[in-house]
C-alpha cells in the first residue's frame, strides 16, 4: 500500500458588498501561509532536481511583506536577505526582477537609485488567475539562471492554488474496504481511498518503473509481496513536469539502491527521486 500526503493550498477571498450605487470595494485574492509553503516545497523540489548547492527561498505577499522563508543547507548567509529583496521587488512592481536587471545592463543605470530595490534575476510574481498575490525570490543556487529556474517552478505551483480549501479538515467517516476490493486493487493497481490530504494506493508491478519526484508528497510504501531494487536520491537528468508538483524521468543518476522484500517499509520524503528497478 502507498500513502501519499500533501500540503493543501488556500487562497482567501475577501468579499465586501456595497449598497446601492457603484461598488466602493473589490474582491481580492490573498496568499495564505499554507499556499506559501506549497510554493516553497515545489521550489525546494526543483532545487534538489537541479542539484543546486543551496537556495534561500522567500515568499512575500502582494505588498512585498514576508510570508515565509526557507534556506537550504549550504546556502551562503546573505542569500536570505537577497531572496527577500528579489521577492519584494517582483511583488511591488508586478514584474520579474530579470527585466530590471536587463534594463540596467542596457544602460538605464539611474534605476539603481530606487530605494528598497533588488534588480537581480530570481524574483518572480505569483499569480492566481489574473491577480498577483505575491512573489517568490530565490538566491544562493549555482547561478543566477538556476535561481530563476527554481523561482519559476515555485511560481508555476502558485497557479494551482485553489479557492476555499484550507487543508485542515479531515473526514470523520469510517472507511471500510473489503478483502475482495483490496485484492482487485492489487491485481491491477488502483487508488483504494482518498481522504483529505491522504491517499491509499494499491500498487502492482511486473516490470521496472520510471523515476518519480513528488515535490509535495511523502510516500510511505509497505511491501506486501515480491522483491525489487528500489533506488532513491541522486538526480533525474531528463525529469519533466507531467502535472503540478509531479516530475517523471527515465533514470536516476547517483542514487542509492536497496533490495526490498516482503515486509519492508520505505519512507520517501517529498522532493527525493525514487524508482523501482530489477522487478522480476
Amino acid at each position: 500500500m502507498k500513502w501519499l500526503t500533501s500540503t493543501m493550498t488556500a487562497v482567501v477571498v475577501s468579499v465586501a458588498l456595497a449598497g446601492a450605487g457603484q461598488a466602493q470595494v473589490v474582491e481580492k485574492k490573498a496568499l495564505t501561509l499554507e499556499g506559501a509553503r506549497q510554493v516553497i516545497a515545489t521550489a525546494i523540489g526543483e532545487a534538489r532536481r537541479l542539484n543546486a548547492p543551496g537556495a534561500a527561498i522567500a515568499i512575500v505577499d502582494d505588498g512585498g511583506n514576508l510570508v515565509a522563508l526557507d534556506r537550504l543547507d549550504g546556502t551562503f548567509a546573505a542569500g536570505a536577505n537577497i531572496s527577500i529583496g528579489k521577492a519584494r521587488t517582483a511583488a511591488i512592481f508586478k514584474r520579474p526582477t530579470k527585466a530590471f536587471e536587463d534594463v540596467i545592463k542596457n544602460g538605464r543605470t539611474a534605476m539603481v537609485a530606487l530605494s528598497d530595490f533588488t534588480p537581480l534575476q530570481g524574483g518572480i510574481p505569483l499569480t492566481v488567475g489574473d491577480e498577483v498575490v505575491g512573489a517568490i525570490g530565490v538566491s544562493g543556487a549555482a547561478s543566477a539562471q538556476q535561481d530563476e529556474e527554481i523561482a519559476q517552478a515555485g511560481a508555476a505551483a502558485a497557479k494551482t492554488l485553489k479557492l476555499g480549501m484550507t487543508g485542515t479538515a479531515l473526514s470523520r467517516k469510517v472507511t471500510f474496504i473489503d478483502s475482495q476490493m483490496v485484492a482487485a486493487g492489487f491485481a491491477k493497481g488502483k487508488v483504494l481511498v482518498t481522504v483529505g490530504n491522504y491517499m491509499v494506493h494499491a500498487s502492482h508491478r511486473e516490470m521496472d518503473g520510471i523515476a518519480e519526484i513528488h515535490t509535495l508528497d511523502t510516500d510511505l510504501i509497505y511491501m506486501l509481496e515480491g522483491t525489487a531494487a528500489f533506488v532513491t536520491g541522486g538526480s533525474v537528468p531528463d525529469a519533466q513536469v507531467i502535472e503540478p508538483n509531479e516530475l517523471r524521468g527515465s533514470k536516476i543518476v547517483g542514487g542509492e539502491s536497496r533490495r526490498i522484500v516482503k515486509g519492508d517499509v520505505i519512507v520517501v520524503p517529498a522532493g527525493v527521486p525514487h524508482m523501482f528497478t530489477d522487478v522480476p
